[in-house]
């Protein structure tokens, strides 16, 4: 097959992708905001019921980190998050704050956790570099001991993020950091999944690498939400 024809069918198959496990590392670089790092990794699943468990290591953004890293499950319609310096901001008083998916738009710090996920989404992204008009294949090599073929390419960042729900175009427009054209990296085994992808731009001072590798596609996982006794509800912060 050709090229464009192997990212094609390889975003068909993610869709039917019932369960995979990703570990990721996103590095930025911002004139003005300076360097950060996201590291981390998420087990997803779509059945029985969507549900994500995302555990972020580290999380810096311009010299400023989040101490005790992040955790964010997401189970149906709720999100569970856990950041001390959230809890802290929001006075709460359990490890764990519930946020109903409804109320994100009000939660800023516990959305932004959430666009985590879908930057660690293995279909949004595959979607993405099927927009590529120059991919071509750069060989075979060894990705977490299976056999993958090496494709090369560029994507615009306006095409390709209109292959995405539109739900999430804006998101995506934002994690890419409005990056004119990037350059991809993907590695696809003999099933047509993708093992590796890696991702790199730049625009006006502003750089973004990022490599996502997958594993576990289909296999059985576990995603609980956090014991309710550790749970405590969403709380604006409050003002003097």
């Amino acid at each position: 097959m050709a090229a464009s024809e192997v990212l094609t069918q390889a975003a068909q198959k993610t869709a039917e992708v019932t369960s995979y496990t990703v570990d990721a590392v996103v590095d930025v670089q911002h004139p003005q905001e300076g360097a950060g790092k996201v590291q981390g990794r998420m087990v997803y699943q779509s059945k029985p019921q969507l549900a994500a468990d995302l555990t972020l290591d580290t999380v810096d953004m311009g010299g400023r980190g989040v101490p005790g890293g992040v955790r964010a499950v997401l189970q149906g319609d709720t999100v569970y998050v856990k950041v001390q310096a959230l809890n802290e901001m929001l006075g709460a008083t359990k490890p764990w704050i519930k946020v109903p998916l409804a109320e994100t738009g009000d939660a800023g710090e516990a959305r932004r956790y959430l666009d985590q996920i879908q930057q660690f989404d293995l279909g949004n992204m595959t979607k993405l570099v099927t927009a590529s008009q120059d991919v071509k294949a750069v060989g075979t090599e060894s990705v977490n001991g299976e056999d993958t073929t090496h494709y090369s390419g560029t994507f615009p960042v306006d095409v390709a993020v209109q292959q995405l729900p539109a739900d999430e175009q804006a998101q995506a427009r934002q994690g890419l950091a409005e990056l004119q054209n990037v350059k991809f990296d993907i590695w696809v085994a003999s099933d047509g999944l993708p093992r590796k992808l890696a991702l790199s731009g730049s625009k006006e001072g502003a750089t973004l690498d990022a490599t996502l590798l997958f594993k576990g596609f289909n296999e059985p996982v576990s995603i609980e939400a956090p014991p309710a006794d550790q749970v405590g509800e969403l709380q604006q912060p409050t003002t003097n």
